[in-house]
Parts: C-alpha cells; sequence; structure tokens
C-alpha cells in the first residue's frame, strides 16, 4: 500500500505559549534518508522537555521577559531551534520504509525510538535528541536513524510502549551512573512524574530500598510502584530523614530542597541529577561535598547500553509502564496543560 504524501502533525511555531502549537493535516510525509526508517507512530507522551522548549525555559536568559530574547540558545544543546519544530521525544510505532542503505526486512518491525541521537564515533560532541534538535513523533509518520529504531518484543500496547524511551531511558542513566545496588538507600524526588517514577522501579529492579518524594495526594500510588517510604513534596527533609540517612539521591525537582542534600547522604553519597522542575539555581556548601567524598553527577547523554538494557527489562517484563491519560493529537495543547497541572502520576501520551 503506497504511503500517503501529507500527515498530521503538530507544529511548534516558536517559543511562547500554547498559541505557538499548530495540528496541521497538510505536513508532507518526510522521507528517509540512506541510513533512516520511516516510522508510522502508533503513540507519543508527553515531557517536560516539550515544554522547556516551547518556553524557551533551556536558554541562559530564560527569565527575560520576550521569547524572542531567548531564541539564541534556547534549545536542548544551547543552540537556537529551529522552526516550525515537530516535536515529540517518545514514541512507538511500526517501520513503514526504509532508507536505501537499510535493511529492507525491517520493514512492519515493531519499534520503539531511542531519543538520543549520537554522532559517528560516539562521544558527546554532536549528539543530538529526537524532537528537539529534529523533528520528532507529534506527527503520524517520523524518519529517525535506523539504529534508533530498536525492536521490541512485547504484548504491551503502543500507548504503554510509548511511556518508556525518554523517561525511562533518563532514570536508568541516572541509577546507572550512580551505581546503585541492592544494598543501597535511595531518596528519588518527583516520584509521580514519568522520570520520577521510572527511577523508583528501577532502582527496586536493583535490589535498592527507595525513599519517594512526592505530592501527599499522590502518596498510594508512589507506595504501590514499591517505595518503602513517602515523604510529602514540601516536607523538611533533614527532620524526616535526618544527616547521612541516604547513599544515592536521584533528582528531577532541584530548587531549595537541594540545600538538605549533602547532609543527607552518607560518606561517599551520589547524587545524580537530570531535571530542574523546582528550580534551576541551587545553593551548595562545597565543604560539604569535599569533606564527605561526594560525589555529583550531571547525566543527560547515556550510553546505547542503557537503552539495550531498557528494552531487555520491558521484554521481561521487569518494568511496567504508567499511563495517566491518552489525548488524540489535536489535543496537544490541553494535554501540555494538564501536564503542567502536575496532578497526574506517570505519563500523558498522545495518539496521531
Amino acid at each position: 500500500m503506497p504511503l500517503p504524501s501529507w500527515m498530521r502533525a503538530a507544529l511548534l511555531k516558536g517559543h511562547g505559549g500554547f498559541e505557538q502549537l499548530e495540528v496541521r493535516e497538510d505536513v508532507p510525509v518526510p522521507a528517509p534518508g540512506a541510513g533512516d526508517v520511516l516510522v508510522a507512530i502508533g503513540a507519543a507522551a508527553v515531557n517536560n522537555t516539550d515544554i522547556n522548549l516551547r518556553t524557551g525555559w533551556y536558554s541562559k536568559q530564560a527569565d527575560a521577559a520576550a521569547a524572542d530574547e531567548r531564541a539564541a540558545d534556547a534549545g536542548w544543546t544551547g543552540s537556537a531551534l529551529r522552526f516550525p519544530r515537530i516535536q515529540g521525544a517518545d514514541a512507538c510505532g511500526t517501520i513503514v520504509a526504509a532508507g536505501a542503505a537499510t535493511d529492507a526486512r525491517r520493514i512492519g518491525e515493531r519499534v520503539i525510538i531511542d531519543p538520543v541521537l549520537r554522532p559517528p564515533g560516539g562521544g558527546l560532541d554532536g549528539t543530538r535528541y529526537f524532537g528537539s534538535d529534529c523533528d520528532g513523533a507529534f506527527a503520524a509518520y517520523a524518519v529517525v536513524p535506523a539504529a534508533n529504531a530498536r525492536t521490541v518484543r512485547s504484548a504491551l500496547s503502543d500507548v504503554e510502549l510509548a511511556t518508556f524511551p525518554c523517561s525511562y531511558t533518563a532514570a536508568e542513566n541516572m541509577v546507572s551512573r550512580a551505581g546503585v545496588a541492592g544494598d543501597d538507600v535511595v531518596l528519588v524526588t518527583g516520584a509521580s512524574g514519568g522520570v520520577g517514577s521510572a527511577a523508583l522501579q528501577l532502582a527496586r529492579r536493583r535490589g535498592a530500598r527507595v525513599i519517594a518524594v512526592a505530592g501527599a495526594s499522590k502518596a498510594a500510588a508512589v507506595a504501590g510502584l514499591g517505595a518503602s517510604r513517602v515523604i510529602a513534596r514540601d516536607a523538611d527533609l533533614r527532620a524526616e530523614l535526618g544527616p547521612e540517612s541516604v547513599d544515592v539521591i536521584i533528582d528531577v525537582a532541584g530548587g531549595a530542597a537541594f540545600r538538605s542534600y549533602p547532609d543527607l547522604l552518607r560518606r561517599g553519597g551520589r547524587y545524580a541529577v537530570a531535571g530542574a522542575i523546582a528550580g534551576a539555581l541551587v545553593e551548595l556548601d562545597l565543604r560539604s561535598l569535599y569533606l564527605k567524598d561526594l560525589a555529583l553527577l550531571g547525566c543527560t547523554v547515556p550510553s546505547p547500553a542503557v537503552f539495550s538494557d531498557l528494552v531487555g527489562y520491558i521484554e521481561r517484563g521487569e518494568i511496567r509502564p504508567l499511563v495517566s491519560a491518552v489525548y488524540p493529537l489535536a489535543d496537544i495543547a490541553r494535554a501540555q496543560h494538564d501536564f503542567l497541572s502536575k496532578n497526574h502520576v506517570g505519563k500523558i501520551v498522545l495518539v496521531p
């Protein structure tokens, strides 16, 4: 069956509010390059990255009043974002076409997309992000390098599989970089969100005891994921836990609570961060850092093994998806609005 020439897609027209999102029916279906595949998108999940790019949050000029003042460095890599952009980093779908240098036998494979597009030879320089530095999955079709379309064999639905790639990759990268092991006590912030709930499951998978920080209304759901204790988001962590009470902190929040983290960590403790939803600028007493031999780990670009491991966890049923709500792509603005309300546990998913 021939592919259509046009598709539905959600376009981000520029930095700003929801008005910058436009769903169109006349976007050309992209053609795969030699080493690419074309994926018919079955489902794509919403992430903080989508919001941050739209608002220009990544810019070092993020406090400037006008969005155009942030444009020069508001991309995920610190460069300008090219508009219009189709966002969407989390995706599950089916390969429907292959480039000239790609094995055509892959057509028909069900895949999830590794959102980290690595340069030839590896390394950090030149790394791009699917749905940020190139068009992504908020569309009926998307092009991706063949190596990033990872075959997955699972009875889970496309909606369920779309919850894994971005959040669980970020979480597994932090858990792996921090060396979480079975005898560790791990504190996970933002534990009801996509990355936090993934980190909770992935740390438990390694046998660690997890203390979760989440909104009080979500405590029962977070406890159901395996947390041994759930602490309210606005609680005094020093008072609740005491000094040198945890081995590892997995953080997506930052903000004022960061001041207490060096005190909470035992000597030789590890702090891994991949987000700053509560505030990017934090206060650190360097004496605690070096006198306690602490390790601070900024985690963005994972090794390829992280995604390979994740696919294995999915196929063996060692982690489970958390779907909070499903919206048609046409309702992307409402989905992002509800995402920002933070009343959900897990992921909000769009279907094209």
